[in-house]
């Protein structure tokens, strides 16, 4: 095992005298071409090119003597070092840092950055950090290849965004260029490179005054709201009740790709939006459209409002993770499951049309829940019955259940 491991950040800055002490006494370094061709790098030293961290930590576990790995930027910061410490490798490991890739690139643009969202890219999780960008005004993007700037935009396609793109950070082909989301795809970026995706209405919690990223105590309390809160129009499909009982049947989360079918005035989208996910919400009705984008900006959210029928509206959206069927029956239920989501809810008036649905989901490999949903409004004053509602709630989860302990 290597007698000693320092991780060297390095952001373009001339070394630290602790880093170029602990670099001229290594007999192992291990870095990017760039990081290698450093003149503090003993030229008896064995180098590595660093591509696959566990590769090379294995490599430098069986290394006796002393280990350098040289990283961009922070190396704690969704860096090398969690890789390096990880328990199979035993090492121990010293970090001399560097300014992060995520502030140098805020710097380069003059900008704060404590009210950002921090996303990686990898081909894995490109389409959980294109949703983040969609579901908030101010992303940075650590990316890699396969999952750059060309790639971000072509699948925030219908969301606009302006891209500041900061190639190269501390090299002497340093590049920060700024282009709307639709325009990126048109050029070849060099790695490494981050993306800054600014855009979209901010609402007045964006501001980051005591917690980094979105502020999760913004807005009114509570999962869901009252009508009211919604300007007091509301579909039968949308009754508080019915709507927290989808909202937690859904679980929308942060990285998710919402789809409200049916948004009618926006409340279910915009508690969804709320939770930080990302939303597409779809309505026939122009109206409707309309008085969600109201809700949306009332709130501060971030929804793509498409105008149009389903299903065949529904052909030429992206993928999503969960989906609320709001209206449109059994044929729309049955249009959404051949996206195969995670999940699906929706309800229906009788239970007839909800065996219907049932069957529907079962055929389509889900596993079906269904539950009598009854709420009676009272009025507190005289505690009478002011309004009563009765829906069937459907749930489909993909998949087999969870097994219990």
């Amino acid at each position: 095992m290597a007698d000693r491991v320092t991780v060297i950040g390095w952001d373009g800055s001339p070394l630290t005298a602790a880093a170029r002490s602990a670099l001229g006494a290594a007999t192992l370094v291990a870095g990017a071409a760039h990081h290698l061709a450093l003149p503090e790098v003993p030229p008896n030293a064995e180098r590595i090119r660093l591509g696959s961290v566990s590769l090379a930590a294995r490599r430098i576990a069986g290394h006796r003597g002393t280990a350098v790995v040289l990283a961009d930027g922070d190396p704690a910061f969704f860096g090398v070092v969690r890789t390096l410490r990880a328990p199979e490798f035993g090492l121990e490991v010293e970090v001399v840092p560097a300014v992060s890739s995520v502030a140098a690139a805020f710097a380069r643009a003059g900008m704060p950055w404590d009210d950002a969202q921090v996303v990686v890219a990898h081909r894995r999780t490109l389409r959980r950090a294109v949703n983040v960008c969609r579901a908030h005004t101010k992303v940075a993007v650590l990316t890699s290849p396969g999952a750059g700037p060309a790639e971000l935009g072509l699948l925030l396609e219908g969301v606009h965004r302006t891209f500041v793109i900061c190639e190269e950070l501390g090299t002497e082909r340093e590049q920060v260029t700024v282009v709307t989301s639709d325009k990126a795809a048109d050029h070849t970026w060099r790695d490494p490179n981050v993306v800054i995706v600014i855009g979209g209405h901010a609402g007045t919690a964006e501001a980051g005054e005591w917690i980094a990223g979105r502020d999760p105590s913004a807005g009114p309390r509570g999962w869901t709201l009252p009508a009211e809160s919604y300007g007091g129009l509301m579909s039968e499909s949308e009754l508080e009740p019915l709507r927290a009982a989808q909202l937690a049947r859904l679980g929308p989360r942060v990285g998710d790709l919402v789809w409200d079918i049916g948004c009618a005035s926006g409340a279910f989208a915009t508690e969804a939006a709320r939770a930080g996910a990302a939303v597409i919400a779809v309505d026939r009705d122009p109206q409707a459209c309309t008085r969600t984008e109201a809700n949306a900006r009332a709130f501060g959210v971030q929804l793509q409002i498409v105008h149009g029928t389903a299903p065949h509206v529904l052909e030429n959206l992206p993928e999503p993770d969960v989906v609320r069927v709001g209206g449109g029956g059994a044929a729309v239920v049955s249009a959404v499951a051949d996206r195969r989501p995670q999940r699906i809810v929706t309800h229906a008036a009788t239970r007839d049309d909800a065996e219907l649905i049932g069957r529907g989901l079962s055929e389509h490999g889900y596993d079906v829940e269904c539950s009598l949903l009854q709420s009676v409004e009272l009025d507190t004053r005289a505690w009478t019955e002011r309004e009563r509602s009765v829906a069937f709630l459907l749930t489909g989860q993909l998949g087999p259940r969870p097994t219990s302990r």
